[in-house]
């Protein structure tokens, strides 16, 4: 830290009857009062370097006794005033970054100016503060805090704006071209004479030396010295992103504790405003550092935005401020944690542990980002493009291959979210007061395609179900629709099989397609547990042979209890397994449609919806059927 002294004689000062005065052998004939304290001083060394105390006793009438100055809006406390006074007096004082602002205003104040004396006090301390203070980083910050209790008088005196610029322009800077404190200096230059992986460990700690320093200021002078590094444009916007979360990690440490500490002590005492005080500090903090967030992607970590975004819920914060953190959150929602997507729900009309609203806002965010699934192009228009033009199978299996690899990114986050989803699905699941309505759009927001396999999902199901055993019939089956039997694993197939708490509809289109998937692959197929088999018996439903899928009218289940086939591919023959996928999918276009336009029977479609392998079996078996109708 910086320093510097201004005069030589001994310190006389002494205090005498709740009175602060000066060793001298002349009497004193001045009585200033100011702050609750009594200085009594002589005329002659203060009038001439204060020209403000010049003009108050040119104004009092001449009196033989000591003459009294008042000066009750005394910038500074009587420490500042003290040493102005010995600056008069030619004794020694020392400045620093610690005193250095109440001693510059005190002294402006006082007008000790050069049109009194040369070489006064204003000139000496904007000497020190330009040359010393300003081209020390930690002198610097210290200097700044310190206007906090002058905020008028160093905004007039432009301390705080120097301050500013010169914190920004050093952060622009190489840690080894700015003058750090002792320790911090030596803590880079360790940094950078390390070699080989040590050097890479530590290079991001030395681009970002200066945000625990800065995170000392309070919030109104940090965003303003944010404001001044960000309008530089020579700090890249991912350190910007840590310095703010460095600083939010200062402030906002465990606000949940902080808040309900400040409700108990609202309840228990008397003066209420103060709790209420502290939310509001913080919530401002909160928007302001918002506010300062860099508007590039990835600037900021995923948990950070989340934890901002738990904090903001928690301090009631802006609307405008929530929306703006799910914004940003939803276009790197592939980086979040369940964990941080667990916001507590503060809410007065709604009793369930999480803010699912909240989630769900930022999952429709994600979805809206204006990026298609890699999927083929619609098939009539791809019919209605062979049919104008002799375009080759291949061309169109091209275009279909560029189409996927331009949307692969957006694709491959969409997984991401997906699995996170539904990790997060069996995290509400276990709430009780969850709705059934709410448990569906978040499941329902994510596209069926990004969801490979629905283990998870089913996962999350089982524990919702569980946790709501009141549930009833109907309500279990709007829950069940949301789940695609054909791509649960042959193990969670065994678990759902054996799940009293699914509807029998469920079980059976998991028993199917599991029977289905067995005799496909040449498998063995898994013998049924015994209540499996009786609950089935006593529906009329043999498992050993599949449901027939052509027909709803011959079925003994109840209608409400049928299953449907759609959405299978189905093959033509073993040369059209040969054509490219886009190929086969305009010929099953062509082929669905009659000369006269209209569309084949449903019992067609549904027989072409079944599955490439299974439809082996189905063949035989309507083979089998239509020979014994011949018979009869």
């Amino acid at each position: 830290m910086k320093f510097m002294k201004l005069g030589s004689r001994p310190d006389t000062f002494y205090t005498i009857e709740a009175a602060r005065s000066v060793s001298s052998d002349v009497s004193s004939d001045l009585i200033i009062q100011l702050k609750g304290s009594k200085y009594m001083l002589h005329k002659f060394p203060l009038l001439s370097k204060c020209l403000r105390l010049q003009r108050i006793c040119s104004e009092s009438p001449e009196t033989l006794e000591r003459q009294i100055i008042q000066l009750p809006d005394f910038p500074g406390g009587i420490e500042a005033f003290e040493l102005c006074a010995k600056f008069c007096y030619g004794i020694t004082i020392t400045l620093s970054a610690y005193n250095i602002v109440e001693v510059r205003c005190a002294a402006e104040y006082l007008q000790m100016t050069e049109d009194v004396e040369k070489g006064n006090l204003v000139y000496k301390v904007e000497v020190f503060f330009n040359s010393c203070i300003l081209h020390g980083w930690k002198d610097t910050i210290v200097t700044l805090q310190s206007t906090k209790a002058f905020p008028l008088w160093s905004e007039d005196l432009g301390i705080t704006s120097r301050c500013i610029e010169s914190i920004a322009s050093k952060v622009s800077s190489h840690p080894s071209k700015v003058s750090l404190s002792h320790s911090h200096s030596r803590r880079v230059r360790d940094d950078i004479s390390c070699n080989g992986a040590e050097i890479q460990r530590h290079r991001q700690t030395i681009k970002g030396w200066w945000a625990e320093d800065i995170a000392e200021l309070s919030i109104d002078l940090y965003w303003r010295t944010m404001i001044a590094i960000k309008s530089s444009g020579k700090v890249p916007s991912n350190l910007i992103g840590e310095a703010l979360q460095v600083y939010a990690s200062r402030w906002l440490p465990n606000i949940s504790v902080k808040v309900k500490a400040n409700k108990d002590a609202a309840a228990s005492s008397s003066d209420s405003d103060s709790p209420g005080e502290v939310t509001s500090k913080h919530r401002l903090l909160l928007e302001s550092i918002v506010s300062l967030l860099p508007s590039e992607k990835g600037a900021a970590s995923c948990s950070f935005l989340l934890k901002l975004l738990k904090a903001a819920n928690i301090l009631n914060a802006s609307s405008s401020s929530k929306m703006e953190l799910a914004r940003r959150i939803a276009l790197q929602l592939e980086e979040a944690r369940v964990s941080d997507l667990l916001i507590p729900c503060l809410s007065h009309s709604s009793d369930t542990l999480y803010d699912v609203d909240m989630v769900q806002t930022i999952l429709e965010e994600f979805m809206s980002q204006g990026q298609s699934p890699p999927t083929s192009p619609p098939r009539s228009k791809l019919a209605i493009q062979r049919r104008r033009r002799s375009r080759s199978a291949e061309i169109v299996n091209i275009e279909f291959q560029e189409a996927r690899r331009s949307s692969s990114a957006s694709h491959s986050s969409k997984l991401k979210v997906a699995r996170i989803v539904d990790g997060y699905l069996q995290e509400i699941a276990k709430d009780r007061n969850l709705p059934l309505s709410k448990f569906i759009a978040i499941a329902e927001t994510i596209p069926n395609f990004s969801r490979p396999d629905h283990d998870d999902l089913y996962q999350a199901i089982d524990i919702y179900l569980k946790a709501h055993p009141d549930l009833n019939k109907n309500e279990r089956k709007k829950l069940c629709r949301i789940l695609d039997c054909k791509k649960l694993s042959v193990e969670a197939c065994m678990h759902a099989a054996q799940n009293e708490k699914l509807p029998l509809r469920v079980v059976v289109q998991v028993l199917f397609f599991e029977q289905a998937r067995a005799a496909a692959t040449g498998g063995k197929v898994t013998e049924l547990p015994s209540n499996i088999k009786a609950l089935l018996a006593s529906h009329n439903i043999d498992p050993s042979k599949p449901p027939g899928p052509l027909s709803t009218t011959t079925s003994n289940i109840p209608a409400d209890d049928q299953w449907s086939m759609s959405g299978i591919k189905s093959p033509k023959s073993r040369i059209s397994t040969l054509k490219p996928k886009a190929a086969r999918d305009a010929d099953l276009d062509e082929n669905n449609m009659n000369p006269d336009g209209m569309g084949r029977p449903s019992k067609f479609k549904a027989f072409c919806a079944l599955p490439t392998r299974p439809k082996r079996m189905f063949n035989k078996l309507l083979s089998i059927n239509r020979s014994g109708s011949e018979k009869n």
